[in-house]
């Protein structure tokens, strides 16, 4: 008898689908209502809750909401009518051959905004269309009748349409949504925020109460998945709750997968958030539990630790071998990436670095096709490794490249001029087949200020050596080199080691050279090179290769090159003890050059 009862009322509320004239073809809105009605007619009181409702829809439906749907037979109809829809006018038609209420209509809406997304459609006849505008009058007349997942749906529906937000229809649903937020569930809420945070920024008023109350009820968190999206999402809106969300992180960090841990890397290395904690728990789990990383999840994790500068060997061994297979199939783009990352780290890999090396000629034939300054730190890496064969560099050092940042005041930009002016220094000092072009003079008259702003002068032998000197006219300290360079002391001694006074030499190695004299017979130019702990690779005694590459130029410019690392360096107390620590040092290059 109830499902007599069940069969009436369904015939009586969709007959208008069915009972279409015989002169008339049947529409396709028609049959799909047959069809729906066919299905949605014979349920079994027990079936489960989620068997009625569409999945993209069950999620977030309160228990309440899920019963209601499973019991009524109409419910399941008009899901099955929105489903099947194939174009906006299908979905327009239901208001029109059927009496809807607030929560169907609101169904309608959300359906109408994914069709437009998934088919990529204009909104304004939408908006325009009577019929909408009536689904719209129908939803804000029993709002309050709204369900809570499709009231959140509504909204974001209504704003992804281009809805006017000053509207009453719209202020209507955020005032039902605002007035709701204490019982919407966690997930709903960080979905909510999520969508606000990318269609509203920090300024919205709605976003700012959603984060209020996630701040509050952050410890409800269970699944790894919201705690991924809000912290890659809506952490950099509130630092208090990404503060909460790196408890939760940690608490979770056993759960997650290597895709989790890229996004939270991700999110801790651009909002700047150092987390040491939970970074040594990702680490840790990464390697333990994760044994293949895809290559675009070595790439992030390799980006995030660079960014933040945070060492773990280990990881850095794991990623550099997983990414030893990938190299052959990796984009320039890729390499240029891969290549920066390690390099912020100062971490040394010769197997990665060699594979690495070896493609490199790959990228010949796409320069064209790589931003400026990620062409110039290529073309500067290869000059590290002795590789930049002339295409490279007359690509870089052409007048019509270098005038697209000359003007620019950027840090990024001065950081730019300064790796050309080593690429030039290259290709003069280290490249005996390339003709040009060179940099213009102009350029490098304009290098001592640039130098300055990228890297501050340093000297901290101009005491220890004064006893060595003998005078001040023997000898510069911190001295800015047309190679973009700067040599920490010089001075010229003759074939006693004794020193000779500066001023009247020449100096070509100078922004501006006061003397014009050659040097005399048997005379050496000596320049002494002081190596701090920054200027090598992590926990070695190996220079970094920007380092090693100065040590090079120097060396080919007529130099004598002594070498003064921190860690012999730091250890002499007085300043007797450094004087004779850096005359030993300069006698013992001589003799080296001399056995030479």
């Amino acid at each position: 008898m109830a499902a007599r009862l069940v069969r009436r009322c369904c015939w009586r509320h969709f007959g208008a689908f069915v009972s279409a004239p015989s002169a008339a073809p049947a529409s396709p809105l028609a049959s799909a209502a047959k069809t729906a009605i066919a299905r949605a007619l014979p349920p079994a009181p027990s079936a489960p809750f989620h068997a009625s409702s569409p999945s993209r829809w069950a999620d977030g439906f309160s228990v309440k909401e899920r019963v209601e749907d499973a019991r009524n037979p109409e419910h399941r109809v008009i899901s099955e009518l929105l489903e099947t829809a194939a174009s906006p006018q299908e979905l327009l038609q239901l208001n029109e051959l059927q009496s809807l209420n607030s929560n169907e209509a609101s169904l309608v809406i959300i359906q109408l905004s994914r069709l437009v997304a998934e088919k990529n459609l204009e909104t304004q006849s939408i908006l325009q269309d009577e019929r909408f505008r009536q689904l719209v009058v129908v939803t804000d007349s029993q709002i309050s009748q709204v369900w809570n997942n499709t009231l959140v749906n509504l909204l974001k529906s209504l704003y992804s349409l281009g809805m006017d937000s000053s509207g009453r229809e719209m202020q209507s649903v955020e005032h039902e949504v605002l007035w709701r937020l204490r019982r919407l569930s966690l997930r709903q809420l960080a979905s909510l925020a999520e969508f606000l945070a990318l269609k509203q920024g920090k300024d919205s008023k709605l976003l700012n109460e959603v984060i209020k109350k996630l701040e509050l009820r952050w410890t409800e968190l269970e699944g790894t998945k919201t705690v991924v999206i809000l912290m890659a999402k809506i952490g950099h809106v509130s630092p208090t709750l990404m503060d909460r969300l790196e408890d939760k992180a940690l608490e979770l960090a056993e759960q997650f997968n290597p895709d989790d841990i890229r996004k939270i890397m991700l999110a801790l290395a651009y909002q700047n958030r150092r987390s040491v904690p939970l970074l040594r728990a990702l680490s840790y789990h990464l390697i333990q539990k994760h044994s293949e990383l895809g290559l675009n999840v070595l790439m992030d994790l390799i980006f995030a630790y660079g960014k933040l500068n945070f060492h773990q060997p280990q990881v850095f061994q794991k990623i550099a071998t997983d990414l030893q297979p990938h190299v052959p199939t990796m984009t320039p783009l890729e390499v240029t990436r891969c290549i920066r990352s390690f390099a912020l780290l100062k971490w040394l890999n010769l197997p990665l670095f060699e594979a690495i090396a070896q493609v490199h000629e790959k990228l010949q034939d796409h320069l064209d096709n790589l931003e400026p300054p990620v062409l110039t730190d290529l073309v500067w890496s290869l000059c590290v490794l002795q590789q930049a064969k002339v295409p490279y560099l007359q690509k870089v050092l052409a007048p019509h490249f270098h005038a697209r940042i000359r003007g620019d005041q950027s840090l990024k930009a001065q950081n730019s001029w300064l790796k050309l002016v080593h690429i030039n220094a290259a290709a003069r000092l280290e490249s005996p087949d390339y003709r040009g072009p060179f940099l213009p003079a102009e350029v490098l008259s304009a290098l001592d200020r640039a130098g300055e702003k990228v890297a501050p002068p340093r000297s901290g032998l101009k005491e220890p050596l004064a006893g060595v000197l003998g005078s001040t006219d023997n000898g510069r300290f911190d001295v800015p080199t047309v190679y973009g360079w700067r040599i920490d002391a010089e001075m010229v001694v003759n074939g006693e080691n004794k020193p000779l006074p500066l001023k009247a030499l020449a100096a070509p190695h100078l922004l501006r050279s006061e003397g014009t004299k050659p040097l005399p017979p048997g005379a050496r130019r000596v320049a002494f090179l002081k190596w701090d702990f920054p200027d090598f690779s992590n926990r070695s005694k190996e220079l970094l290769g920007r380092c090693v590459m100065a040590r090079r130029h120097v060396q080919a410019a007529g130099f004598l090159v002594v070498d003064v690392p921190y860690y012999e360096f730091q250890d002499l107390k007085s300043e007797r003890q450094r004087a004779a620590y850096l005359k030993d040092k300069l006698n013992k290059a001589v003799a080296k050059e001399m056995a030479n």
